[in-house]
């Protein structure tokens, strides 16, 4: 369930390979399964909320495989489309955010951990927006440490819920994941804002 700058790019761009911009298409079975993540969403906070975190589990873990499924739909049947394009992030980073606050809220994650990924994530669209505002839209590019950032947190949420949710004893790991978490998405904030810095000093010629 990559996070929404892995998916900068529409399915099957390669960047440094520009493809034709995906077809207007509203109903394929990948955008019926990115839909179906997006309403996760509400169900996820709901059980969370009710302290059913052991069912949460499977829908947090079910949402992430169908993430992988609708990708691989959209590429060997090459039904990509704008709105897929669109959703996907959307839906994912909208999953992976309220679990965290849903979490934090209920005292299985910390609060600061939750605000961090929050702020991190509107530090970047804000940027984004502002850039496309003074007409200087970024070509922005995932980072390593941002897909590690990603990878983390998607673990540690599952972690939380499935510890909390089953009742299990592994408060060390939880621990060395929130701080390998809080670490990478710092870390990912900084080069982001770093590497957007540079890009609008040289933007270089695919500006």
């Amino acid at each position: 369930m990559p996070g929404a700058e892995d998916r900068d790019a529409p399915r099957g761009e390669s960047i440094g390979s520009p493809e034709p911009a995906p077809p207007h298409v509203l109903v394929t079975l990948p955008n019926l399964i990115t839909l179906a993540r997006l309403c996760a969403v509400p169900a996820t906070i709901w059980l969370i909320l009710h302290h059913r975190l052991d069912l949460a589990f499977y829908v947090f873990v079910g949402a992430g495989i169908s993430d992988g499924i609708d990708g691989w739909l959209a590429r060997v049947t090459n039904a990509r489309s704008a709105l897929g394009a669109m959703l996907d992030p959307v839906a994912d980073k909208a999953l992976l955010v309220s679990v965290y606050v849903t979490l934090a809220g209920i005292g299985e994650l910390p609060d600061w951990l939750a605000l961090m990924v929050v702020f991190r994530d509107l530090l970047i669209v804000g940027g984004v927006l502002v850039l496309w505002v003074l007409g200087q839209p970024p070509r922005i590019r995932p980072l390593l440490v941002s897909k590690l950032n990603t990878c983390l947190q998607i673990a540690l949420a599952a972690l939380a819920l499935l510890i909390a949710g089953f009742g299990l004893a592994m408060g060390g790991l939880l621990w060395a994941m929130i701080w390998a978490v809080a670490v990478t998405t710092l870390a990912s904030g900084i080069a982001y804002v770093v590497s957007t810095l540079h890009w609008t000093h040289h933007p270089g010629p695919e500006r």
